[in-house]
């Protein structure tokens, strides 16, 4: 009974961080204004990993945790930092070449696949709950950022995205399989060491060109990158990938829009729409759908 009651408080507590890691990275576009105070997309990354990870490498050292890994551990890490490294340079560089919730939107096709990876790869069921939740949660988010001029995209824009949203995808599942044992932290501190020294690299050797913050305000934006769409976020994903699997915790991702659409409502005093309150409804719908199909699961396996 408590090792029943302890998984469930797992489910709980997936879904909590699930839907709180995808709250934190909607906030990650407000790093394309840093692109205003004049750095590149390498730089801008740089920056956010790599304050990201001097805040965890102290929070380990205060933890006194260490950070000996074995090696297999060590190829798993490894993949997972140059997982993200490539899903968030991709994004980022797409920033440069289209409007920001349009590359927000297409982002959101990594639920998608992800369902699909687990399906053909891992002979991952595809439930009538995951479906359901799928089409709403992309409806709704189509409806956020759909605009009835349109206008045509940048091919090498949406490309880029798409391949974010892929290595997000193999991101997500490859921290669901691997069966880590440590720390999200520990996990993190490599993860970040990859994305840091790799936007490094990149700055460096293409000719983009390095740049330093130069005032308060690219250091706020800087600060609020590293510690709420890099800190919490990834150390939330971590949580929730383990506890409640890939596929959901991928759908929730839906809400990452829409933190990003009430950003706009509430900071930026952008118009609130019938069609956009119709858009929350439906990515709502979805989360719920899938919250309430872990939950049921759970009790049918207590029965």
């Amino acid at each position: 009974m408590d090792e029943i009651k302890k998984t469930s408080n797992r489910k709980l507590l997936g879904t909590l961080c699930g839907i709180g890691a995808a709250v934190c990275y909607g906030t990650n576009p407000l790093g394309a204004r840093l692109y205003d105070e004049g750095l590149s997309p390498s730089s801008v990354l740089f920056w956010r990993f790599g304050l990201a990870w001097l805040i965890i490498a102290a929070v380990m050292l205060f933890r006194k945790e260490k950070l000996g890994v074995s090696k297999k551990e060590f190829a798993t890490l490894s993949a997972l930092g140059l997982l993200f490294l490539a899903s968030s340079l991709t994004l980022y560089v797409s920033f440069q070449l289209m409007d920001v919730g349009v590359a927000s939107t297409l982002l959101f096709v990594y639920p998608v696949l992800t369902a699909a990876i687990m399906a053909v790869f891992f002979k991952e069921k595809l439930t009538l709950a995951t479906v359901s939740a799928i089409v709403l949660s992309f409806a709704g988010v189509m409806l956020l950022y759909w605009t009835p001029d349109g206008g045509r995209l940048s091919a090498a824009g949406v490309a880029l995205v798409l391949i974010s949203a892929l290595t997000y995808a193999i991101y997500i599942i490859v921290m669901n399989r691997a069966h880590l044992e440590m720390s999200a932290f520990k996990i993190n501190f490599y993860v970040l060491i990859y994305c840091a020294l790799g936007n490094l690299l990149m700055a460096l050797c293409t000719g983009q060109g390095f740049q330093v913050p130069a005032n308060a305000v690219s250091w706020f934006y800087v600060g609020w990158l590293a510690v709420v769409p890099a800190i919490l976020a990834l150390v939330m994903m971590v949580y929730a990938a383990k506890y409640i699997g890939s596929t959901p915790t991928a759908i929730m991702g839906a809400l990452e829009p829409l933190t990003a659409v009430l950003i706009g409502i509430f900071l930026f005093g952008e118009i609130f729409t019938l069609r956009l309150a119709f858009g929350i409804v439906l990515i709502f719908s979805a989360v719920i759908i899938i919250a309430l199909y872990s939950n049921r699961k759970e009790s049918k396996l207590e029965a």
